[in-house]
């Protein structure tokens, strides 16, 4: 990727991650598009999205879309928000799970010789 197009320069910058089916969607959306719109790295115009996504295997997946000025910051930038998007969310009682698995463990018959 060419990250040199110069000053005028913008990129969009997606997070996905998923929260617990038992979080709030109201306040995770909230507290994302916060984060966001917050930060000094992010342009106000246009201004971040939150999207929720899908219903996934282990949470519900939420995608935050927000523009940057300088692309050669995106990693660094990418950290930034993610940390707050951790300690944010530990503080407003939203999970990030993890995948999970149920096994079921089948009886085999013991009279087979």
């Amino acid at each position: 990727m060419n990250e040199s197009g110069g000053p005028d320069e913008k990129e969009r910058v997606r997070i996905t991650l998923e929260i617990s089916y038992n979080s709030d969607i109201d306040i995770a959306r909230k507290t994302l598009f916060d984060i966001a719109n917050s930060s000094e790295h992010t342009c106000k115009d246009p201004e971040p999205r939150v999207r929720f996504r899908e219903f996934g295997e282990s949470g519900l997946v939420f995608q935050l879309l927000f523009w940057i000025e300088k692309p050669e910051l995106r990693g660094r930038i990418i950290d930034k928000v993610s940390t707050n998007i951790f300690w944010k969310f530990k503080e407003e009682n939203i999970e990030i799970p993890y995948p999970q698995r149920t096994l079921h463990v089948k009886k085999e018959n013991s009279n087979i010789l």
